[in-house]
């Protein structure tokens, strides 16, 4: 792995991703409310190129609702492209089973420029 040149810090603003030519799938590096993920543009089901699937949230029972549910986490999980398996940008965990995950690697910002180590 190398520490490798996303972006100009400007260029990657709250709610963008960015592709970095990276191993053999490529990383997608997310900005998440100011907050700096990376992870690996391969879905651990099938495969599928991961960082072009939907960003958003997820639903989840509502605590104080008994049946209903709540949007929450919105920006930070990633829906795959091909079968919807949603990931966590933040920790590369899916939502569905916990023990499967998808690599994250570190982001940092220097100098106004963002950096990614794959």
């Amino acid at each position: 792995m190398r520490r490798r040149r996303v972006c100009a810090l400007e260029d990657l603003p709250p709610g963008s991703m960015k592709l970095v030519e990276a191993g053999r799938f490529g990383v997608g590096v997310y900005n998440v409310g100011g907050e700096f993920y990376a992870i690996a543009n391969y879905c651990a089901h099938e495969g599928a190129p991961l960082c072009t699937g939907f960003v958003g949230g997820t639903n989840v029972h509502a605590p104080d609702k008994p049946g209903r549910l709540e949007f929450v986490r919105d920006g930070q999980i990633v829906r795959c492209p091909w079968h919807q398996w949603e990931f966590d940008l933040t920790n590369g965990r899916t939502l569905s089973d916990p023990d499967r995950r998808i690599r994250t690697y570190r982001v940092d910002v220097s100098d106004g420029e963002v950096w990614v180590t794959a």
